[in-house]
């Protein structure tokens, strides 16, 4: 059988991602089952960006299933002193069953996948963030049930990495999705047209608008990333004058359904995207979602790596 990547949830049919969701849900529920799923098995863990959750879930991930995880960042190994995205992919594919790589240019995951002849999976890019997509929605089934269909999550902040993600997420879930974000920082248009073709296909709505109310008026879950992500530090100071009023507060969660869950990707900024007293209240689940980063990837390791 051909080897599978996961760059970004498009990829992706309805009927995968439920596969996906339901060996997550087994998996997070009985972990013994699964000890030996990837025994002998090795997964490479390519880092351009520092990260907390991405290495903690992937490294302990491979653990508990029997597997081996090996840190590698750019001063590590070889393409960090100019190695080719080619050269890199052909060598470690010698080596190990699994790539994952978090990266700054998307079009390095892209050639790694091309060039690799194991899977190789997008642990984050500037572009797209799939694995957190994943647990995001497996952290919604969690809180509403595996039938999503007529819900709506709405999306208050920078169309970023995250915010593409999730609007291919949202599609494959069968949700509707609604994203307020301040003109100039909207999600691009080629990732909207492309999640456009998806919502079209599963039946969903898309909404963009400017106003973080009319996003969240009757959502099921409210969603904000931070205003400045890695590498953006130096408009820090800009971003915070241009969101202005895209705080997720207490009064903006009122606007919700009563039900509403908030969502983070963290690490959040309290204060500036999110208030405290919704980050660490009672509609937060920020922690289940990080949590379920870890069995996301452990689905998705055992399904690519058991699938070659």
């Amino acid at each position: 059988m051909a080897k599978r990547d996961l760059i970004s949830i498009h990829d992706l049919s309805r009927e995968e991602v439920e596969t996906l969701f339901e060996l997550a849900t087994e998996m997070k529920a009985d972990p013994g089952l699964f000890a030996n799923a990837l025994v002998g098995k090795s997964l490479a863990m390519i880092f351009q960006k520092s990260s907390t959750r991405t290495r903690v879930s992937f490294e302990v991930g491979m653990t508990q299933l029997g597997g081996h995880a090996l840190f590698l960042s750019s001063n590590d190994i070889q393409i960090g002193r100019g190695e080719t995205i080619s050269d890199t992919a052909h060598v470690l594919a010698r080596f190990v069953d699994c790539i994952m790589a978090r990266t700054f240019a998307h079009q390095d995951v892209v050639d790694l996948a091309r060039f690799a002849s194991v899977p190789v999976i997008n642990g984050l890019s500037d572009d797209l963030h799939p694995c957190q997509a994943l647990a995001d929605f497996l952290t919604l089934r969690e809180a509403f049930g595996s039938d999503l269909s007529g819900r709506k999550i709405a999306y208050v902040g920078d169309g970023n990495n995250v915010a593409h993600s999730l609007l291919f997420g949202a599609a494959k879930a069968g949700m509707n999705i609604s994203i307020a974000s301040p003109r100039g920082f909207e999600v691009a248009t080629n990732y909207l047209e492309l999640a456009s073709e998806d919502a079209a296909a599963a039946g969903v709505q898309i909404e963009l608008t400017e106003s973080p109310v009319e996003a969240v008026s009757g959502a099921s879950a409210v969603y904000t990333d931070v205003w400045a992500s890695m590498g953006q530090e130096e408009e820090a100071a800009s971003r915070l004058e241009a969101f202005r009023g895209f705080q997720v507060d207490g009064a903006l969660m009122a606007e919700a359904r009563p039900e509403a869950i908030f969502l983070h990707c963290l690490p959040a900024h309290r204060g500036e995207e999110v208030s405290a007293e919704v980050a660490d209240g009672p509609q937060s689940r920020i922690f289940d979602q990080a949590e379920n980063r870890m069995h996301a990837q452990k689905a998705l390791l055992v399904w690519l790596i058991q699938s070659v």
